[in-house]
């Protein structure tokens, strides 16, 4: 059997050279409907983000509420208690809702 041997590699035909790449601009360009994708996932991990903070809020306005209620001496100090925590939680929700919006309304 016959060895082949060449005397160099082969070449790999090479991509044309971008437009961006005399400018330091990313490919993205290149591809449309991309930043837009990258925009909206940012978004969405925004959102996200902020539910995340909205359901710990509401668990710690829920565990304070608790504290508070169990530490009441009289009936009129476990509804204060109850009514805090409804405004807590309340107050979660609406800062989540703003927070949300703003985020959406940025890009807008």
């Amino acid at each position: 059997m016959d060895e082949i041997v060449s005397s160099s590699p082969p070449q790999l035909p090479t991509p044309p050279p971008s437009s961006n790449a005399a400018t330091g601009r990313s490919a993205g360009r290149d591809h449309p409907g991309t930043s837009s994708a990258i925009s909206r996932a940012k978004k969405e991990c925004l959102s996200f983000t902020v539910s995340l903070q909205e359901g710990l809020r509401y668990v710690k306005a829920l565990l304070l509420g608790q504290a508070k209620k169990t530490r009441a001496r009289n009936e009129r100090e476990a509804a204060e208690a109850d009514l805090w925590t409804a405004k807590m939680q309340v107050d979660a929700a609406d800062a989540a809702e703003d927070a949300k919006r703003r985020i959406h309304d940025k890009s807008a």
